[in-house]
């Protein structure tokens, strides 16, 4: 089970941190993503770590401005967002596959329930 928090209201260039807490198995094995859903767009892929090892895959949107990180001690993941946009407006998702990086949504087994993010211009 994946758990997701830490969205909100902010403006651009605020920062947020969303979280994502894992329960009922071990994850730490596991590739863990973030991916995010605006209205009438497809889920995409925003940021993604390889538990064991701790390798960190990007979309180019937000390069440079996010940054994934992990406490394998708490079964959490966490969605550092910098510098924010209106365009980052979306529900973010947290997502967990059995190891490899995906960017396509339906690579992934497990998934959060959501968390608004809406940034205002």
């Amino acid at each position: 089970q994946l758990q997701a928090s830490g969205g909100g209201l902010v403006q651009a260039e605020d920062s947020l941190r969303l979280s994502c807490a894992a329960s009922g198995r071990a994850f730490s094995s596991y590739f863990m993503g973030w991916f995010r859903q605006a209205p009438g767009k497809e889920r995409e892929f925003v940021a993604g770590i390889r538990l064991s090892g701790g390798s960190t895959y990007y979309a180019d949107p937000v390069k440079g401005r996010f940054s994934i990180s992990r406490d394998n001690a708490k079964n959490t993941v966490y969605l550092q967002m910098n510098s924010l946009k209106p365009e980052d407006t979306a529900v973010y998702y947290c997502a967990a596959n059995q190891g490899s990086y995906y960017s396509t949504a339906s690579r992934y087994d497990y998934w959060g329930q959501g968390t608004q993010v809406t940034v205002s211009s």
